[in-house]
């Protein structure tokens, strides 16, 4: 009984971090029964996270811009734009696929950074200042792509960023040996990571949770990246696009859990003023987190560009809208100084299962418009409930 209660105490202290999962949860089971088991399957996951990366990516960088109170609306067509400029550079320069990314990555940094600096030295307003450069790439993309309106990607390497899978050592049963290998040692790091955490917790005398409901978390989320994990190594086993999102993922997450800049970042979003009289550069994390926007950007526009085979006239429209859906859905406050890196994943894994499971039921694209919206209304009309319940 008294494990029961201190379960649902957790649950309401957390139920922001929590409720996403139950959500996520509750998406997938429903859809996997509408469609008797095919939303489930192998082949459906895989394409699922595939679909998903290029926005994922986004979301990461969108959710640290709204911690430190911005918004950024260029993302989209920065994407876009900077996914021509690889297409260009691949397939009229013969410029190889190894040379041309970190090319295009700096160059998101730079677009980044320059957004940062109007925000920041200039005082626009980040609505302002992105949406101007939002209409600046659209318009820079149209002139890149207007000649042939499509630029093919021939090159086999780039191509296989968005469309290959890690090579498989050998098959088990028909699974994928090497996705296997990488779910244990993914399973593994998450415990450690977990229980490394706690004992820090432990030792500077901060409070924790039972060591029954702590056990109870681990063997949960171990479970369902064993099921993720046996499900893909079923059918091809990790795409390209799904390992640079989950190192994507990994590398923000420990910035912004274990490192200064992390800590400098959430108390910037917290309260900015307090921020500078305590000594931190609010200027310079503005500066950061922009031009880390930037970077993001321009790996989504990699991963849509190789994903297509293609750059397109259309590439990264609604890119920022799916973005910030997908940050809010996953738990960032509207009012800055809360979110989590893994929330926006999930936040994004959510919006992409809505539209793959309607998709599956053939469900129009007018409803699914409306019903995604309805979703990202309720998870900011969520947040403002949970923090008045706070306040």
């Amino acid at each position: 009984m008294e494990f029961i209660n201190e379960a649902k105490t957790l649950f309401k202290d957390n139920i922001r971090d929590y409720g996403m999962y139950i959500a996520l949860f509750v998406i997938m089971l429903t859809f996997t029964i509408m469609t008797d088991g095919l939303f489930m399957s192998s082949r459906n996951i895989s394409n699922l996270l595939d679909s998903t990366g290029y926005i994922a990516v986004l979301a990461v960088g969108m959710t640290l811009v709204i911690v430190i109170r911005h918004i950024d609306l260029s993302v989209g067509f920065v994407a876009g734009f900077l996914g021509a400029i690889a297409a260009i550079l691949l397939t009229g320069m013969g410029v190889p696929f190894y040379i041309t990314i970190p090319i295009i990555l700096v160059l998101g940094i730079f677009v980044g950074l320059f957004n940062g600096l109007l925000v920041a030295k200039f005082g626009i307003p980040s609505f302002v200042a992105t949406l101007a450069g939002m209409l600046i790439f659209r318009g820079a993309l149209l002139q890149v792509t207007e000649k042939t309106g499509t630029i093919i990607v021939k090159d086999d390497g780039f191509n296989a960023i968005g469309n290959g899978f890690i090579p498989s050592i050998v098959q088990v049963n028909g699974l994928h040996l090497l996705t296997l290998i990488l779910g244990v040692l993914a399973i593994l790091l998450y415990i450690y990571s977990e229980i490394s955490t706690r004992k820090n917790k432990i030792n500077y005398q901060f409070e924790v949770v039972s060591k029954g409901i702590f056990i109870v978390k681990l063997v949960f989320v171990s479970a369902i990246i064993s099921y993720i994990t046996w499900i893909l190594a079923g059918y091809n086993g990790f795409s390209w696009t799904v390992v640079i999102m989950l190192l994507v993922v990994v590398i923000y997450h420990f910035l912004t859990t274990k490192t200064v800049l992390g800590r400098h970042i959430y108390a910037v979003g917290s309260n900015p003023e307090a921020a500078h009289l305590s000594g931190i550069n609010v200027n310079k994390i503005t500066y950061i987190v922009f031009g880390s926007m930037g970077m993001l950007a321009a790996l989504s526009g990699i991963l849509f560009t190789s994903r297509l085979q293609s750059a397109t006239t259309t590439a990264g429209t609604l890119f920022e809208l799916d973005a910030i859906a997908a940050a809010y859905v996953g738990g960032v406050s509207s009012a800055g100084g809360v979110g989590k890196i893994t929330g926006a994943i999930i936040g994004a894994v959510v919006m992409a299962s809505l539209s793959s499971g309607m998709n599956l039921l053939g469900v129009g694209v007018s409803l699914q418009y409306m019903i995604r919206g309805g979703v990202l209304a309720g998870a900011v009309i969520f947040d403002v409930m949970t923090r008045k319940k706070r306040g």
